[in-house]
């Protein structure tokens, strides 16, 4: 998971994993794609199921990305097989529409999908999630699944349920996944900042009163 740039959960196109490169000290993904190959140059950063990658070739139709050992550990990617399909985004630019959320490209964890139940034009799915990362969501709140910005419909404490439209399922890798595979979880970054914040000033504030009230609201300039 590399670089600091954003995405914002809005795939651009679904590849497919043409070599995977495994070795004692090396992980490569060499995937398959039409449109996002026009817009590379070396050492650009594409996102992959969410994952912040970093180019280092490319071709007319496909292009090659180094995986750390720490990405590996964190994400989905170590499963892929050839065949695979893979969702990708490239960065956001000053120039572009923020049609999703703000996305890192930093995976928090995966989880498991436990259910897929079709409601009418849409897809219900559940995933599993880690109670570490449950504090970083809310109800109606965004998460971005496999990359794509999703606004979740229902959370519990191990679990997250997200509502998918045809749109969104005809342009990700979402129209392909089956119950039992892993997805990548990254939770909203917002969310993130706000927990830490939080966290920090009960710890600097030990032994005091740490409730959240207007005058402390009014402290931090959210109103």
């Amino acid at each position: 998971m590399e670089g600091k740039l954003l995405f914002t959960g809005i795939i651009e196109e679904v590849g497919t994993l043409k070599t995977k490169y495994s070795s004692k000290d090396r992980f490569q993904l060499e995937i398959k794609a039409q449109n996002v190959v026009k817009k590379l140059t070396r050492g650009e950063s594409i996102a992959v199921n969410g994952v912040c990658l970093t180019v280092i070739s490319f071709t007319d139709n496909s292009f090659t990305a180094d995986i750390m050992p720490e990405t590996l550990k964190k994400t989905n990617l170590e499963k892929t097989n050839q065949g695979s399909k893979l969702n990708l985004e490239l960065p956001l630019t000053p120039e572009d529409f923020m049609g999703g959320h703000l996305v890192s490209g930093h995976i928090d964890g995966t989880g498991m999908v436990n259910n897929i139940q079709p409601e009418k034009n849409a897809k219900i799915i559940e995933v599993e999630l880690d109670s570490e990362l449950n504090k970083f969501m809310v109800d109606k709140g965004s998460v971005a699944l496999n990359g794509v910005s999703l606004t979740i419909m229902e959370l519990s404490k191990n679990s997250l349920k997200v509502s998918l439209i045809p749109e969104t399922l005809n342009q990700t890798n979402f129209k392909f996944v089956n119950q039992g595979e892993k997805v990548n979880i990254e939770t909203d970054l917002i969310g993130k900042y706000v927990v830490k914040m939080l966290e920090n000033y009960r710890e600097q504030n030990s032994g005091h009163d740490t409730s959240i009230d207007e005058d402390f609201l009014k402290d931090k300039g959210f109103f």
